[in-house]
C-alpha cells in the first residue's frame, strides 16, 4: 500500500509541476526534493519506427514502472527513426496505440528525450514535438551521460 500511495504522490506532483509550466529540469529537482532519489534508473534507446519494436520498449518501460513505482526513474532516448514516436506529424507510420502508451507513460513520469541531431536532419523544430518530449543536443551523448549518472542502458 505504501508503494501505491507514494506512486500516487509522484503522479500528483508531476501533474502539478507540469500544470505550472515548469521546465523538466526544475520538475525533476522538485520531484527529487519531495520524494527523494529513486533507487533504480534506466534509459532505453529507441532508434526504430518499427511497430513491434516500439511496442516492446513501451511495454517494458510500463512493466518497470509497475514493478518499482516511485523507486525508478525511466528515460527513453529517441534517436533516428525512433524520434517519430514523439513527432506532432510523424513522417513514419506510428500507431495510435503506441502514441497513447507513450503519452500515458509520460504522465507517470517517464521522460522522453528527443535527439537534436535527428531533429536537425529532419528539419524539425521544438514545435514539431509533442509537449512531453525534451530535446537533448545529441542522443548518443544523452545515453552516455545518463549511464555515467548510474542509469542502466537498455537496447533492443
Amino acid at each position: 500500500m505504501a508503494k501505491l500511495e507514494s506512486f500516487t504522490r509522484r503522479r500528483f506532483i508531476i501533474g502539478l509541476i507540469a500544470t505550472a509550466g515548469c521546465s523538466s529540469v526544475l520538475a525533476e529537482t522538485i520531484d527529487r526534493a519531495l520524494l527523494g532519489e529513486a533507487k533504480h534508473k534506466v534509459v532505453y534507446q529507441l532508434n526504430k519506427a518499427d511497430e513491434e519494436y516500439i511496442d516492446s520498449i513501451l511495454f517494458s518501460a510500463g512493466e518497470m514502472l509497475r514493478k518499482y513505482g516511485d523507486d525508478i526513474r525511466i528515460v527513453i532516448t529517441l534517436i533516428g527513426p525512433g524520434l517519430h514516436l514523439v513527432g506532432t506529424k510523424p513522417e513514419r507510420p506510428i500507431t495510435k496505440l503506441a502514441r497513447q502508451r507513450a503519452e500515458s507513460l509520460a504522465m507517470y513520469g517517464v521522460e522522453f528525450h528527443a535527439c537534436g541531431n535527428t531533429m536537425k536532419s529532419l528539419g524539425w523544430e521544438e514545435a514539431n514535438l509533442l509537449e512531453y518530449a525534451t530535446i537533448v543536443e545529441v542522443g548518443a551523448d544523452d545515453l552516455m551521460l545518463l549511464q555515467e549518472q548510474g542509469y542502466a542502458y537498455i537496447s533492443w
